[in-house]
């Protein structure tokens, strides 16, 4: 810390500010943005604050501690308006310097200030679909001015990307994004002030079908939102003497067909250089045999900015291997799962067709395959294709690249067809591409397969964050909500998920059926929507929960109230909905058994279609009506019990009293409905599965008295598998985490170090560097099984954060924490940190002759609540501190 000359302490400044959850809030369609800030370091608190702009405006000191999501009371500003900001503290240690100056920009915020018009293809890309080419759209105008800032406001029905004179606007891929499109169209605001210049100057754009009217889903259905792309794209460019000019999309606009014949997400992109026109996208090129756009209208309602980064192109791997294996076939080899494309520099002689089909694994010839990502589900008549195949024809000029940037695939092997050439690694780059989310959370242990299973987790994250959270990035590539609630909370320490969460959330709220079904995912396409021929499998216990879980999962991780008074609609109908059809049916099972109700089913939710506990190991689905008739109501019951206890949680932080006591009742009633149906006196559960048990721990079922026999039949149970977990999708998260709670903090670790199948380490062993769909995603024989990159297996690694180094919060946004490291299984060391909202926390520990010492750092803002092995409690306040400890569990 500064010292004055005569040995005073000087606090340093507030730094970290940010706006919203963003890092560049640019184009932001609010005028009383949140704002956020660190304490200087070393603060244990802050008890006031002052916020100043550039406008002049004064927030004067405001007596408070809060410095997380602090809403802006500056003056509202206009459009396309920056806005400079400061803040001062007073901490207990005085009163700091002023800050550094952080800034947001709003966009467009009113449908005025819209002077651009909607515009098609002067002739529409036609073909099946799958195999529709982009269109190019161009204008040329006059620049007469200097031009001192320069905004490009746009989006697309369709994915699009602009140039100004041959040179790309902005660095975002794949916008416009995906967003529930008949509600939300996300719009795009980009500085593009390097790129202008005095004179004759082209604004130009790639238009392709993207997600709006290209492959969607399992079933690649097409055209779910419309049978036509659009652009909407608008320039504003201020001049140095203050004046502003406006030019965008219009009737003067021209488009024709290029050299991307064929462009889908699934299926895939095409080019054939040999029909690229020059020069398109610069000044003077003739585009008199071009067609004239169409203006349509479109309208302006739904234009949203959004509250997540964009995706962008975030890493570029180097080939470890490239493989031939003859004549026309090599086999490049990135050595791990990625999501997003491959970049071609060499692309062969004139007329060369080279083509890249990408995929997760090899067969045992060598060669890629990719019939395990063939869908094949029971309501398709035959597998479908497994898409991920690009091709290139080459014009022979010199320079030229393929970069396919309207298409994204799952791979770490790509097989290259029809290249002369025996390519090398300098050939070819593994772009990674996903939202450009900020890493928060690492983790590392002297096993290395534990280290490695945890970077497999991660980069299975990293690999489905692609605007939306994907169960796959191959497959399906689409919104699950029951895997994301389930993953939100390991996804929230590794990285700041909170706008990317809030963006999804949205699109989960526009997708609500009136009734308050929850749909399967979001976006939602029509052809699995309300009025699908699937539209009963939607409404899903533990899926539909996602409603309720991410949000409060959020609020947690970030201390925003916002996200919870924003989905409280959206949580009320999810419930209102759960508790009609558990007081209104019954499931004909238990009719049949039990022709006249007891009192307790009037809390028993055991009707509709539930996915239930979802590949649990050794269980394969060969009668699909069965198991849509199945009863699932312990498992229904159980997510009713926990949503609305969640929900009763919920209301208490947004001061809802009322509704608090309201949803307190439903949870104890439907949690003695649940242990009237599924619990016994001497603590057995029906169904006696891992699952079942596993649930009724963490969702707090079971009565106090009976929890020790629960988890003993939960070990019972671990034991007769082999010591093997047998649990699917929504009991693996709290597997662990309910042993160690429990006292069996050994069998934990068995599980987590077991290395025959099904286990992660499995994973590991067989040389997954994501996590598996299945337990068996790679079976003994090197068989690969549907996808291989899902994280929602991988949610097994917060059991590595929160109990191996021990960092869990106890407040929101970490303000009070607890490191309390629970070694175990043979493990001599372990570190973990995650930049918290306040700042970074740190643990690590070592073992050495049955002495633990373990670091822990603690952010300003925060107090840690340090828990040793032998029992010792500390309370630690901001620093880096140390501790040994001795006992049994170390030694």
């Amino acid at each position: 810390m500064p010292q004055t000359p005569d040995g005073r302490h000087v606090p340093s400044a507030a730094h970290s500010l940010r706006v919203e959850h963003l890092d560049e809030p640019l184009g932001i369609r609010t005028t009383a943005p949140r704002l956020s800030w660190r304490l200087p370091d070393g603060a244990r608190e802050q008890v006031a604050y002052r916020l100043t702009s550039d406008d002049g405006w004064d927030s004067g000191w405001v007596s408070d501690g809060s410095h997380l999501l602090v809403p802006y009371d500056g003056p509202a500003p206009a459009s396309s308006q920056r806005v400079h900001w400061r803040v001062q503290v007073r901490t207990d240690l005085g009163e700091s310097p002023v800050s550094e100056p952080a800034w947001f920009e709003t966009g467009l915020l009113a449908a005025e200030d819209w002077q651009a018009s909607w515009i098609e293809p002067g002739e529409m890309p036609g073909g099946p679909a799958g195999e529709r080419p982009a269109a190019l759209l161009r204008a040329e105008f006059d620049v007469d001015r200097p031009v001192v800032a320069a905004r490009l406001h746009a989006t697309a029905q369709g994915l699009y990307e602009a140039f100004l004179d041959g040179q790309r606007a902005g660095d975002a891929e794949l916008t416009p994004g995906w967003t529930q499109y008949d509600a939300r169209l996300q719009v795009q605001t980009l500085d593009v002030t390097s790129l202008l210049r005095t004179g004759r100057t082209t604004l130009a754009v790639v238009l392709a079908d993207g997600w709006f009217r290209g492959q969607i889903g399992i079933t690649r259905a097409a055209d779910q939102w419309g049978d036509r792309t659009a652009v909407l794209a608008q320039l504003h460019l201020t001049h140095d003497d203050g004046t502003v000019t406006v030019v965008g999309t219009g009737p003067d606009w021209r488009s024709a067909p290029g050299h991307v014949v064929a462009a889908d997400l699934i299926a895939g992109e095409r080019w054939d250089l040999g029909r690229l026109p020059r020069g398109w996208d610069t000044p003077g090129f003739d585009d008199s045999g071009w067609d004239a756009v169409q203006v349509v209208e479109h309208g302006l309602a739904g234009l949203v900015d959004s509250p997540a980064p964009p995706v962008r192109r975030v890493e570029e791997l180097v080939p470890v291997s490239v493989t031939r294996l003859d004549e026309d076939r090599q086999v490049v080899d990135l050595g791990r799962n990625v999501n997003g494309w491959v970049r071609l520099t060499d692309l062969g002689p004139a007329g060369t067709t080279v083509t890249l089909t990408h995929g997760e694994w090899l067969g045992p010839d060598g060669d890629v395959t990719t019939e395990h990502l063939r869908p094949a589900v029971p309501f398709l008549p035959h597998p479908l294709p497994a898409g991920q195949v690009d091709t290139v024809v080459s014009a022979g000029v010199p320079g030229d690249v393929f970069e396919p940037r309207r298409t994204t695939h799952g791979f770490r092997y790509v097989r290259v067809e029809g290249h002369p050439s025996d390519l090398t690694p300098d050939d070819v780059r593994g772009v990674v591409v996903h939202t450009d989310m900020r890493r928060t959370g690492w983790f590392s242990c002297s096993d290395e397969r534990v280290t490695r299973l945890h970077e497999a987790a991660v980069w299975s994250l990293r690999d489905n964050a692609c605007d939306v959270p994907t169960d796959c990035p191959h497959r399906e590539r689409v919104g699950w909500t029951g895997d994301w609630q389930l993953f939100v909370p390991t996804a929230a320490f590794l990285y700041d998920v909170a706008g990317f969460s809030t963006k999804w959330l949205r699109d989960v709220v526009a997708d609500q059926w009136p009734d308050g079904t929850v749909a399967n995912v979001s976006p939602m396409p029509r052809s699995e929507g309300r009025e699908s021929p699937v539209a009963f499998l939607n409404g899903s216990a533990g899926w539909g929960d996602a409603a309720v879980v991410v949000p409060w999962e959020l609020y947690r991780a970030y201390g925003d109230p916002g996200v919870l008074a924003e989905l409280w609609p959206t949580m009320v109908r999810w419930l209102d909905r759960a508790e009609r059809m558990a007081r209104e049916q019954r499931h004909p099972a238990r009719v049949a058994r039990r022709p006249e109700p007891a009192p307790h089913e009037r809390e028993l939710w055991d009707t509709g279609f539930h996915w239930g506990e979802w590949l649990v190991p050794g269980e394969e689905i060969t009668d699909f009506g069965a198991f849509v008739a199945a009863d699932e109501g312990d498992v229904a019951t159980a997510y009713l019990a926990h949503s609305a206890d969640l929900v009763r949680r919920t209301a208490e932080v947004l001061g809802r009293d009322d509704d608090a006591a309201r949803y307190a009742e439903l949870a104890d009633r439907v949690r003695a409905a649940w242990q009237a149906e599924y619990l016994d006196d001497d603590g057995r559960l029906t169904p006696d599965t891992q699952a079942n048990h596993v649930r009724a721990l963490a969702f707090g079922l079971v009565p106090d008295a009976l929890r020790p026999a629960v988890a003993e039949r939960l070990v019972e149970l671990v034991r007769r598998a082999g010591t093997h977990l047998g649990t699917g999708f929504l009991a693996t998260p709290y597997l662990l985490p309910v042993l160690a709670d429990a006292g069996h903090l050994d069998v934990a670790y068995e599980l987590l170090l077991q290395d025959t199948e099904p286990s992660w380490l499995t994973m590991v062993d067989r040389g997954g560097t994501t996590v598996w769909e299945r337990w068996n995603g790679v079976d003994a024989d090197g068989v690969p099984h549907e996808s291989l990159n899902h994280y929602s297996k991988g949610a097994v690694v917060s059991f590595l954060h929160r109990y191996v180094a021990g960092i869990e919060p106890i407040e929101p946004a970490y303000r009070r924490f607890r490191v309390h490291p629970r070694p175990g299984g043979g493990l001599t060391s372990a570190e973990a940190a995650h930049e918290s909202p306040y700042g970074r926390i740190g643990s690590s520990w070592r073992l050495d002759g049955g002495v633990l010492s373990l670091t822990v750092v603690v952010p300003s803002g925060t107090q840690a609540e340090v828990v040793l092995p032998d029992g010792t409690t500390t309370t630690a306040g901001p620093g880096r501190h140390e501790f040994t400890s001795t006992s049994e569990e170390t030694r």
